[in-house]
């Protein structure tokens, strides 16, 4: 698009909300009572979804108090939380033309902060775009921002692998800690919905063999002790096969990584289908990490 035809697109759509860009912030800035923010009438969402703790806004909303277009999260729960945030690039003729997505760690009860969406070249750049709220999650923040989490570790997902239905995703857990931590067997897991609710009637199997064979999530537990610095991971392996019934869906999954532990919640997005079956392989270390001698 020439830059004549992006501006006069923008000048359009200048009731819309503008966006490009992905990034991660902490909830530093809060929104102030001089700040001039205004809620904008929201792009539909094809399926009807609504977000109550997320909104478009647009005046002197980034922490500066420059002009710009942004969005504004609000935790209305009782615990510090981090959210994570898709938007939907839509064009002048409402075609979906790209995502991004932006994360604001720990966000405290009752704390509304206010982060800008502007493109970085300006509003006015041929990468501008109106925004459709597409996927919030939320998940509970254990301390500050970049920090090591009180129990010494940190737990993460990756985004997974996907093929003809079978859908395997890693849980990483990393020593940030000082100290040994020991690992042994495989890790409870937990199914939470998009509100966070437990999900009832799926089966948690320990193995992956069941699910699919050659994945590797077979081998029998052993003792691991995991250095500071070292990590170790399991693999989450299920089908999206949807047959009769009503297909299952549990976006967060609560994972407690031996017993005593504090549960830590990830978002590896299960669709598990009608299948009612998630397989899980025991804690194994890193490759990186896998000669150094256990403990």
């Amino acid at each position: 698009m020439r830059p004549a035809t992006a501006l006069a697109l923008c000048a359009a759509l200048a009731s819309t909300a503008l966006l490009t860009g992905c990034g991660t912030e902490t909830a530093g800035a809060t929104a102030s009572p001089g700040a001039t923010c205004a809620s904008l009438a929201p792009l539909a969402d094809p399926a009807g979804r609504t977000w109550d703790n997320v909104r478009v806004v647009s005046g002197k909303c980034g922490p500066s108090g420059a002009p710009s277009t942004g969005f504004e999260v609000t935790n209305t729960d009782k615990e510090p939380l981090t959210f994570t945030i898709t938007f939907t690039l839509v064009n002048g003729f409402g075609e979906a033309m790209d995502s991004t997505t932006r994360t604001v760690e720990a966000v405290g009860p009752g704390q509304t902060v206010r982060r800008p969406l502007d493109a970085e070249d300006g509003p006015g750049s041929a990468r501008a775009y109106r925004a459709r709220i597409a996927k919030v999650r939320a998940v509970p923040a254990d301390g500050p921002s970049g920090a090591c989490p009180s129990s010494g570790v940190r737990v993460t997902n990756d985004r997974g692998d996907a093929a003809m239905g079978l859908r395997v995703v890693g849980i990483h857990l990393a020593n940030c800690g000082t100290t040994d931590y020991r690992l042994n067997g495989y890790p409870a897991l937990r199914l939470l919905d998009e509100d966070r609710d437990p999900v009832s009637g799926v089966e948690i199997l320990h193995g992956t063999t069941a699910i699919s064979t050659g994945i590797g999530g077979d081998a029998r537990p052993r003792p691991l002790t995991l250095r500071p610095g070292e990590s170790a991971y399991a693999s989450l392996a299920w089908r999206n096969t949807t047959t009769d019934g009503d297909p299952v869906n549990a976006p967060y999954v609560e994972v407690t990584a031996k017993p005593g532990a504090k549960p830590v919640t990830v978002t590896p997005e299960l669709d598990l289908g009608t299948t009612g079956r998630l397989g899980v392989s025991p804690w194994t270390k890193t490759p990186a990490d896998a000669g150094v001698p256990q403990g």
